[in-house]
């Protein structure tokens, strides 16, 4: 398929809440195989259909080789434990930084494949951080809002002078 382009902060995208999908066709099929080639040319380890401008609810992860890459279409946390983690975040719309996040150690996550059957997810770790990542990401809350202010400043900081030293 096709490598699309990812939006970048601050684009007001972003901040959109996406649609649940409705139609399971071959047109979402290729809106996942599109999504898992601009993961993969990003580099990521997850991505929306929101962050290339699309405001549908669909989740591509691919964590590791091993464990292959995942769909998820209108996922939702259905459940999350009260025990926290702190893990390093970033996001393929503001790439080079990243920032320590805390969030429940493990969630259960509803969602439909691409066919439009449910499934229940149980995850904990790294997977369990990129549910709610990516999910938070179709709610329209991007990542650096679960930041203290004084971290979001200093995260914005750090990828705009990343961004002009790009820029050149």
């Amino acid at each position: 398929m096709t490598a699309r382009q990812i939006i970048t902060f601050p684009d007001a995208r972003l901040r959109s809440v996406a649609a649940p999908v409705t139609v399971f066709d071959d047109a979402l099929a290729n809106l996942v195989a599109d999504l898992l080639d601009t993961l993969r040319a990003a580099p990521g380890i997850g991505i929306t259909a929101p962050h290339i401008g699309i405001g549908q609810r669909v989740v591509v992860l691919e964590l590791s080789a091993e464990d292959g890459v995942r769909a998820y279409i209108n996922p939702q946390i259905v459940w999350a434990s009260a025990e926290l983690l702190q893990h390093p975040e970033g996001s393929v719309s503001m790439p080079g930084v990243t920032e320590e996040v805390e969030r429940p150690a493990r969630v259960h996550v509803r969602y439909q494949d691409l066919s439009g059957a449910e499934h229940l997810e149980e995850a904990d770790g790294l997977r369990a951080v990129c549910h709610q990542h990516e999910i938070d990401q179709l709610d329209g809350v991007f990542w650096i809002q679960r930041l203290s202010r004084l971290k979001r400043e200093r995260v914005i900081k750090r990828y705009e002078k990343a961004r002009g030293a790009t820029r050149g």
